[in-house]
C-alpha cells in the first residue's frame, strides 16, 4: 500500500510581530526546524523557529535574553553548559541537572528538561522487562534523562556504561544503579544509548554504542540519535523483531512538549504525528 504524501505547509509572511524560536546545537539538523514550523503553519501561529550551531553558548544565550527571542532547544553537548546562564531552573531541569528547553519570560530564561518526559512516556509504554539487566551508554545531560526515566518507569537493575569514571559513578549513584567503563561478560537485555555514537550513518561495528556481541544478546533498546533514526543498533536489533524505540519517536515526544512551552498551544496525537511525518518527508532536507 502506498502512503499518502506528506503536504509541505503553507507559506506565511513574516513581520516585525513574528515570533523567534531557535535550538542551539553542535550539529544541528533540520528535523526540529520542519517540526515546529509545520505546526505553527497548521495551527495560525505567528512563529517562525531556526536552527543554529553557536560558535560561542555565553552570545547565543545573551541574544535570546537581549533581542528578545521566545525559546530556544539545546542539545548535545549544551545541556549543562547552558546552567549556568538560566535565570530559572524549573523542576523538570533542576531534578536531573541538565537542560533542553529554555523559555525567554520577558527577559527571565527559564529552563525545563522535556526529553525526560518524553523518554518516560516512551519507556512507559514498551514492553520492556523492567526487572531485567538494562545497560545506558552515556553519562552527560542526555544520560541524565533516560537514567531518571528509568528508574521512574520501573527499571531496578541499570548498568550506566562510561568511559568517565567521575561522571558515569556520579550519575549511577545518584540514582541506586552501578557504572561500569565497559559491560566485559555482561549482556543486558534492554540497551539504552544516550551518546551521539551512530549520528554519521555509519554502517560498521564502530557505530554502535555497544560491542556487536553485546547487541547480539540483547532484546530490545532505546536509541536517543535522531539523525538518522535508523542507527546501526537499530538496524540490527529491528531485523531480528526486537522491539526497539528509535530517535525519531523521542524527538517527536521532546518537540511537542517544547511546543507547547513556547505558545502555550497543546498539538494533539494527530498533530504531532503528522508534524513528526513531515519532519522526515525528505531525507535530503532533513539532514542537510
Amino acid at each position: 500500500m502506498t502512503s499518502e504524501p506528506v503536504s509541505a505547509p503553507h507559506s506565511r509572511t513574516i513581520d516585525r510581530d513574528t515570533v523567534l524560536c531557535v535550538s542551539l546545537a553542535a550539529r544541528p539538523s533540520n528535523i526540529g526546524t520542519r517540526f515546529h514550523n509545520h505546526l505553527y503553519n497548521q495551527l495560525g501561529l505567528n512563529y517562525v523557529y531556526k536552527a543554529f550551531a553557536p560558535t560561542d553558548l555565553a552570545d547565543a544565550v545573551a541574544g535570546i535574553r537581549g533581542l528578545p527571542i521566545r525559546g530556544a532547544a539545546v542539545s548535545m553537548p549544551y545541556k549543562e553548559a547552558v546552567i549556568d546562564l538560566v535565570d530559572v531552573m524549573e523542576p523538570s531541569a533542576s531534578a536531573i541537572d541538565s537542560v533542553n528547553t529554555v523559555v525567554n519570560d520577558q527577559g527571565v530564561l527559564h529552563a525545563y528538561n522535556t526529553d525526560y518526559q518524553a523518554v518516560a512516556d516512551l519507556l512507559a509504554a514498551s514492553s520492556f522487562d523492567r526487572a531485567a539487566p538494562a545497560a545506558i551508554a552515556g553519562s552527560g545531560g542526555m544520560a541524565k534523562a533516560v537514567v531518571a526515566a528509568l528508574r521512574d518507569t520501573g527499571f531496578t537493575d541499570v548498568t550506566i556504561v562510561a568511559r568517565n569514571g567521575e561522571t558515569g559513578s556520579a550519575l549511577a549513584e545518584r540514582y541506586g544503579f552501578r557504572h561500569l567503563a565497559d559491560l566485559g561478560d555482561a549482556r543486558p537485555v534492554t540497551l539504552l544509548n544516550a551518546t551521539p555514537v551512530g549520528m554519521t550513518g555509519g554502517e560498521d561495528e564502530s557505530e554502535m554504542p555497544f560491542a556487536p556481541e553485546v547487541v547480539a544478546a540483547a532484546s530490545g533498546c532505546l536509541d536517543v540519535v535522531a539523525m538518522p533514526p535508523d542507527t546501526p543498533m537499530v538496524r540490527v536489533l529491528r531485523a531480528r523483531g526486537c522491539e526497539v524505540i528509535s530517535g525519531d519517536a523521542v524527538i517527536a515526544g521532546q518537540a511537542a512538549a517544547q511546543f507547547a512551552l513556547y505558545t502555550g498551544v497543546t498539538p494533539t496525537p494527530e498533530q504531532i504525528r503528522a508534524a513528526s511525518e513531515y519532519s522526515r518527508s525528505s531525507d535530503t532536507a532533513a539532514r542537510s
